[in-house]
């Protein structure tokens, strides 16, 4: 099983239209990145991942699950990009702000922190822990 975080502009797509989304979810699309385009065609369904509040707020607000493989990207005119479906599991009762990931020595190495531009990124198991943590889970 692995982990990921989806990095969304709030005044673009923000957590609280994920959840309105309900069961159904919605995709994930507009990534226009090569290395982001090969983490997408990497998930499974049922994997999960943090849903990132960028630019506004920046802090993980969520948990979302894959809940259809990547498949192509209807607003992509190359052809060449592609996207995943997505739905909300659970807000964090804390948002983790990117401030406290950076504090944090145990998310030093966090792909977040080394690679923000990055609209879509692997997290790994230690760090998905950690911020659950920080967010109040578990």
């Amino acid at each position: 099983m692995a982990y990921w975080l989806f990095k969304s502009e709030p005044a673009t797509w923000s957590w609280d239209q994920q959840v309105a989304a309900g069961e159904a979810g919605t995709y994930w699309n507009g990534v226009r990145n090569h290395l982001a385009k090969k983490q997408l065609m990497a998930m499974q369904v049922g994997e999960q991942g943090f849903f990132y509040h960028s630019n506004e707020g920046k802090a993980v607000v969520g948990i979302v699950a894959v809940i259809r493989p990547y498949y192509p990207d209807h607003t992509d005119e190359t052809g060449r990009f592609g996207m995943v479906d997505v739905k909300a599991v659970r807000a964090m009762p804390r948002p983790v702000t990117l401030e406290a990931i950076k504090a944090d020595p145990a998310l030093a190495d966090m792909v977040l922190v080394n690679n923000s531009r990055l609209s879509v990124q692997p997290v790994t198991e230690a760090e998905w822990a950690r911020i659950r943590a920080l967010g109040g889970l578990d």
